[in-house]
């Protein structure tokens, strides 16, 4: 299969989306010889114009079309052509209603936005399909053609009747029957036992509290119906003999798609981001995306769409400040991007997006922003001629393990508390790591592990069989685990694990969780501990007991406490957990297994992990280097990226040879 090189063709790519059918003719050649300024090599095109190439059911429109690609072609500049499905004309909801998604409320969405579609109803997919099928076949071997952009940001979630009948289809193909399904789903709990398939339906709203195995399995299915339209329309444009790589857009940590399933479906992987930039955390966030999206696609990837100024959907759009696009685009290249697009290349005039950033704007060619993007493609142009950056990989010893069953699970109704959020547990982890210049990729825990020292479990509320086997073999043969609380609860039935927690992790971390203990808000732990120090933890604690004869210590007694609630009076005294342990350390085989039992405090987890760190012999790509000084190693070359507003000196021998 072809991939992302096959659209590079030796240059970094740069560009944006480009929507001619807003605007009239006479503005596409000045749009064309703008882009040659600005450096421009790939536009992407049609992600939003199908009422533009069908303006009524079965009549086609694409003299337009033609007449733009030649001019981009004409100019050198390739095109990422889309599928225009996220978005379809009024008049297939006009004409078939079931087109429209329903919420679990019962209530019908109306067409006149985006994502207006069930991706269940036969006439969207047919007509999604024809509308394909009709580009493939007249574009498949434009001369203009680097990739397929396959429809915008899937997500759309439908709970109508046509969902409700293809989850029952996807319910059958997982469980059997419905002895199977009852049994899964806990039904003997609040009399909910069902006799018969068409008694099922996807969750809607209830008098209380619905099923949670019934929420998670809809979110699942959800995932797998979307993947299944993409599947549809990716084979459709690759029957059409085009030798060109697939994508589609994915967004920062969106929990409606897995990404893990989804990346295996694709030549390569593309990210949506915008971080705030009122947020002093964005660098930090936005690094953390951009590794997620290295690691989803196991190589270099594509920044698809990233405003050059405001987000127009964002409460207060602040815009960037001069030189920021250039430094998070450099942030996407340092982390394994081969290409840097914008949405968009000319700031709409109408439309709900009128207010957003471009990278021609409003204030036309001679403004700031322009400029700067011209700048960016002259430098990005210079930086296709670095030898072995491009498709060069991002080396990294530490992996964090990504699990969307889990991320969906811990967020379920009803949980302990109700602020545990998945993503918060990640950034946690990751953000003292950045802040130390120390590499991450993003893992399956039934992934390749076994090529990191160091592999970081934050939260991994549901364990299934495979992935705890994965895990202990892991450490087993001499790797470095950190678990986080709440985790090895469940199994991926949402069924809890009994006579202790983390489950069948239990021997691996040599401890044995009898509850979970979440703090009021506002309460807070000191915690003692003679390697890392004091520090405080908030959120949640556990209690816990030392597993004796678990994991594989010189006496056989279990894991030894690295920290433990400290029993003094006052604020933070512990209460009925003083004294009470909370981090532990167990070998495990040839490795290493950390547990830790609660929510330090910034200044405390960094302390453990960089302890965790030394002794997994785990450094960064430089030391020494002042705060918001951003180190990334990409093949030969080593980015030194500065968040901060002022001037930093390196000195040359802290650089690596």
């Amino acid at each position: 299969m072809p991939d992302l090189g096959d659209a590079t063709r030796g240059r970094l790519l740069f560009g944006g989306d480009y929507n001619p059918e807003q605007w009239p003719p006479e503005v596409w050649p000045q749009d064309v010889r703008l882009m040659r300024q600005a450096g421009v090599n790939l536009a992407t095109v049609g992600v939003f114009a199908w009422a533009a190439l069908e303006p009524v059911p079965g009549e086609y429109d694409f003299g337009w079309l033609d007449t733009v690609l030649e001019l981009l072609h004409g100019a050198g500049i390739g095109v990422a052509l889309a599928t225009p499905t996220a978005s379809p004309p009024p008049w297939l909801g006009h004409r078939h209603p079931e087109t429209l998604p329903q919420g679990p409320d019962g209530v019908r969405r109306h067409y006149g936005s985006r994502m207006h579609y069930c991706p269940s109803a036969p006439a969207y997919r047919a007509a999604a399909l024809a509308v394909t099928a009709a580009l493939a076949g007249r574009y498949a071997h434009h001369p203009a053609l680097r990739m397929w952009h396959i429809g915008n940001e899937f997500g759309t979630v439908c709970h109508c009747g046509l969902c409700a009948e293809r989850f029952r289809g996807w319910l059958r193909t997982r469980y059997g029957d419905l002895e199977g399904l009852n049994a899964a789903w806990g039904t003997n709990v609040w009399s909910q036992r069902y006799s018969q398939w068409p008694e099922i339906s996807p969750p809607v709203t209830v008098q209380y509290i619905g099923n949670p195995l019934q929420d998670l399995d809809f979110q699942r299915f959800s995932s797998d119906l979307l993947l299944e339209c993409y599947i549809a329309e990716r084979d459709a444009v690759r029957a059409a003999g085009a030798d060109v790589p697939v994508t589609t857009n994915f967004m920062d940590f969106y929990r409606p798609v897995d990404g893990w399933r989804w990346a295996a479906e694709e030549d390569f992987v593309s990210l949506d981001t915008y971080p705030d930039p009122n947020d002093p955390r964005a660098p930090m966030l936005g690094a953390m995306s951009k590794d997620v999206m290295r690691s989803l696609g196991g190589g270099p990837w594509l920044l698809m769409e990233q405003s050059p100024g405001a987000a127009s959907w964002r409460p207060v759009a602040t815009p960037k400040r001069p030189g920021l696009n250039r430094l998070w685009s450099l942030q996407a290249l340092a982390r394994g991007a081969d290409g840097v697009l914008h949405f968009q290349w000319r700031a709409s005039r109408q439309g709900l997006e009128r207010a957003h950033g471009a990278m021609l704007p409003h204030a036309g060619p001679g403004s700031r922003v322009f400029r700067e993007i011209c700048d960016l493609g002259a430098e990005l142009g210079a930086l296709s001629d670095v030898d072995g950056l491009l498709g060069a990989d991002v080396h990294a010893d530490v992996a964090i393990v990504l699990d969307w069953d889990a991320w969906r699970a811990v967020e379920l109704p009803h949980q302990p508390h109700h602020e545990f959020r998945y993503v918060d547990r990640l950034t946690e982890y990751y953000e003292p790591l950045w802040n130390a210049n120390i590499t991450c990729d993003f893992a399956p825990a039934t992934g390749n592990l076994g090529r990191y020292r160091l592999v970081l479990v934050p939260n991994l509320y549901q364990v299934s069989a495979v992935a705890a086997a994965s895990l202990a073999e892991y450490v087993s043969r001499g790797g470095t685990l950190v678990l986080g609380p709440f985790s090895g609860v469940a199994d991926p039935d949402e069924r809890i694990y009994t006579g202790g927690w983390p489950g069948p992790l239990r021997e691996v971390f040599g401890v044995r969780v009898e509850e979970h203990w979440p703090l009021a808000d506002g309460a807070s732990l000191v915690v003692e501990s003679e390697e890392l120090g004091p520090f405080t933890a908030g959120t949640w604690a556990e209690w816990v007991e030392v597993d004796a004869g678990a994991g594989a210590g010189a006496d056989a007694g279990g894991a030894s406490v690295v920290a433990a609630v400290g029993g003094g009076a006052g604020s933070g005294s512990g209460g009925p957990l003083a004294g009470r342990p909370l981090i532990f350390r167990n070998r495990y085989g040839a490795g290493t297994a950390w547990y830790v039992g609660t929510l330090p405090s910034a200044d405390g987890l960094g302390r453990l992990l960089a302890r965790v760190c030394a002794d997994a012999g785990v450094g960064p790509v430089l030391d020494g280097l002042a705060p918001g000084v951003e180190a990334v190693r990409r093949g030969p070359v080593v980015f030194l990226l500065d968040h901060d507003a002022g001037t930093v000196e390196v000195r040359h021998d802290v650089l690596p040879h």
